[in-house]
């Protein structure tokens, strides 16, 4: 089983920034794809985006796509995501995951591992 750790999350007004991390515990998180997914109060946890193992495949959501942007570091053992243009809407837990399989998938239940998420709060 892979540990996972979010960081990043906060505090923002909106049109502002932040960039999550997901560190993870060994090294075989190079050998899989991984996703990010958030949950709001009171709403289903959502994908947000996805990136193969090599990184050379992402995809993101629709509500995503152009303002926010998924890598990994696989030297380090990390994933991140570049959130800009953040809006109230955005706000939520977000959570990093694994799968046990190269590809990525939007869907959660083909993830096996999770971290326990990092608090993204958007003002207006």
């Amino acid at each position: 089983q892979v540990q996972l750790v979010e960081s990043g999350g906060g505090l923002v007004q909106a049109g502002g920034s932040l960039r999550l991390s997901c560190a993870a515990s060994e090294r075989t998180f190079s050998s899989r794809a991984m996703g990010w997914f958030r949950q709001a109060p009171r709403k289903e946890r959502e994908f947000v985006a996805a990136i193969s193992r090599t990184g050379d495949s992402t995809y993101n959501a629709d509500g995503v796509k152009g303002r926010w942007t998924i890598s990994r570091d696989n030297a380090k053992n990390t994933a991140y995501l570049q959130m800009n243009s953040l809006k109230p809407e955005d706000t939520a837990v977000y959570y990093c995951a694994v799968r046990s399989t190269l590809y990525p998938s939007s869907s959660l239940n083909n993830y096996n591992d999770w971290g326990k998420g990092t608090q993204v709060t958007v003002s207006s």
